[in-house]
């Protein structure tokens, strides 16, 4: 591997804007929880969080993070809602609404509807008070079952644990076998400063689960391929999520076929590489390792 040069920071040296630029630069793509609350007067608001995500499937939670303001210690309206109205639904965000998500996210004065300002659909939950939006592709009604403080200055988050309790689920992001389609759902994710990223079209890419089998690992390829300058560490770790290493019998074939048997007589290991990482690019990863296997 390439030496590497860091740049090592103290959290405590640099000031809590710095800090907070590093982390949502760095710790990204992240989810966006559009969540819509209520107070006790019946004031709905709508405000995006990418402090967000899903912690546990039984029971379902959520958690976002209403932040406190880094600029002057306030807190957002969303986290006094919850206080008196401990009720959220958590409206999933796709790149079809990001514009009006954005809007949303405008700290207009308490008792102005984000809704109307972003021109959001604001239809009626089924167990809890709080609106959920029609535009969003799936929709979770939640009870706040906690709201943990993290601190009491600027910058410091307010873990909210959402206890899931219904979902609504737009079917026209339904596949055939009547699952959630991630292609259909185009969902977008936060990165640092004004950057936002959709997960769609080329972005979108499949890799084998390694639950599904035991992989050989990187340490069971030959030293050859682990130290190569050709092969990057996702081809590496895409051969290591094999189920085992070739065979004699499996290497003798190859060595037989004419196709490879030039470039393994040559005994030059680049070319083996080379070739090796072209077979990864077409998905023929068994072919690969017995080639790459099959060098003295």
């Amino acid at each position: 591997m390439k030496e590497k040069n860091f740049l090592t920071i103290d959290p405590k040296d640099i000031s809590v804007s710095e800090l907070h630029g590093i982390l949502l630069s760095s710790v990204a793509p992240r989810p966006i929880a559009l969540a819509s609350t209520i107070d006790r007067a019946g004031n709905v608001n709508l405000s995006p969080f990418s402090f967000f995500n899903v912690f546990s499937a039984n029971p379902p939670i959520m958690i976002f993070s209403p932040s406190r303001r880094g600029r002057d210690n306030t807190v957002k309206d969303s986290y006094v809602n919850l206080k008196e109205v401990p009720e959220v639904v958590i409206n999933i965000v796709n790149y079809a609404m990001v514009e009006q998500v954005s809007l949303s996210s405008t700290e207009y004065q308490k008792g102005v509807n984000e809704f109307i300002k972003s021109g959001l659909t604001q239809i009626p939950s089924d167990l809890i008070r709080p609106p959920r939006v029609a535009e969003s592709p799936v929709s979770f009604e939640c009870e706040v079952d906690d709201i943990i403080e993290l601190g009491k200055e600027g910058g410091a988050g307010n873990l909210v644990l959402s206890r899931v309790i219904k979902i609504h689920v737009d079917q026209d992001y339904l596949g055939e076998d009547q699952k959630l389609n991630t292609a259909k759902l185009d969902l977008v994710g936060r990165m640092g400063g004004m950057w936002y990223t959709r997960a769609n079209g080329d972005a979108l890419f499949e890799i084998p689960k390694p639950l599904a089998t035991k992989g050989i690992g990187v340490d069971s390829l030959p030293a050859h391929a682990r130290d190569s300058t050709w092969l990057t560490g996702n081809e590496l770790g895409r051969l290591g999520n094999l189920k085992s290493l070739p065979d004699e019998k499996q290497i003798s074939n190859l060595k037989s076929d004419s196709v490879y048997q030039q470039i393994i007589t040559k005994g030059d290991v680049q070319e083996v590489h080379k070739a090796a990482k072209l077979l990864i690019s077409k998905n023929r990863n068994e072919e690969a390792l017995i080639l790459l296997c099959s060098v003295d």
